[in-house]
């Protein structure tokens, strides 16, 4: 959306940096800038699978309104565990909710969503571990995905009996095909990287993390000698549909969410599923 380029923002200072966005004492977004490219590499960083919280989510989203601010020449976002990129939505967060709260976390996300999927900077996803539901969400919302070999990445949300809303089904038809995203979809199919590559859901595979970020660094440094407003209003336009829509329905969004959590089978889906992490936790 062209409003994203009108708010008033300051220039990045030419020295490196570093800082995180708290909730608590956690530090559950790390940033560190680099001096010479401008590019800001964002770790979530909420032990042990990244599940996106409310308080990750303000986080992130507080993260993403300092680097517009800061006029970000490009951010990477990755994760600090050895083995997850993030595991999603916070099962905890729905589960006998306190609806208020409830409320506030869907609405967390949606901001998230807007700011990741249509920020005037250029995004790239070093996935360097499993990206299921949300955390597939994420990497979607970026430019350019770059994964490590030997994890998983979807919108699972009908295996665990769940709709995938239409922003994330946006989402994931602006990466692939239409076809093989009502594929995806309805089967709430995990890829492996090298079935995400096959079908376009991630444009490169990596061997590690350290060289998931020299590649998204490389696709960043292809804008450097093209018009930033340029390119943010091009990139804007063309996502533009998916923004007005959720933008025009974002409170029925929300009362549709709390609905859906508070029905008796939902909650007692999640109820097993909760069971089953202990049990396996329990091994």
């Amino acid at each position: 959306m062209l409003r994203v380029l009108q708010r008033s923002s300051r220039m990045v200072a030419p020295a490196a940096r570093s800082f995180s966005s708290d909730a608590g004492s956690s530090k559950l977004v790390l940033t560190e800038v680099d001096d010479k490219t401008g590019y800001a590499t964002v770790t979530l960083n909420r032990p042990p699978v990244n599940s996106l919280s409310l308080e990750l989510l303000r986080a992130i989203s507080q993260t993403l309104d300092d680097l517009q601010n800061n006029k970000s020449r490009g951010m990477i976002l990755t994760s600090s565990s050895s083995s997850v990129f993030s595991a999603g939505l916070d099962i905890m967060e729905m589960y006998k909710p306190n609806q208020e709260r409830l409320r506030d976390f869907w609405s967390t996300l949606q901001d998230v969503w807007f700011k990741l999927y249509g920020s005037p900077f250029p995004t790239a996803a070093a996935i360097n571990g499993h990206a299921p539901a949300g955390g597939c969400l994420l990497s979607l919302c970026c430019e350019y995905r770059v994964m490590c070999p030997n994890y998983t990445i979807g919108l699972n949300e009908t295996q665990l009996g769940i709709v995938a809303p239409t922003w994330f089904q946006a989402s994931l038809r602006n990466t692939i095909s239409r076809r093989e995203s009502e594929l995806a979809l309805t089967l709430g199919k995990m890829y492996t990287t090298d079935e995400a590559l096959k079908v376009g859901m991630i444009d490169e595979i990596a061997e590690n993390k350290e060289k998931a970020l020299e590649q998204a660094t490389a696709f960043l440094n292809r804008f450097r000698k093209i018009s930033p407003m340029a390119r943010a209003m091009t990139k804007q336009a063309l996502r533009s549909k998916d923004i007005v829509e959720l933008e025009d329905n974002r409170s029925q969004d929300i009362d549709l969410f709390v609905y859906a959590v508070n029905q008796p089978a939902v909650q007692k889906g999640l109820e097993v599923y909760l069971e089953s992490l202990k049990k396996k936790a329990q091994k």
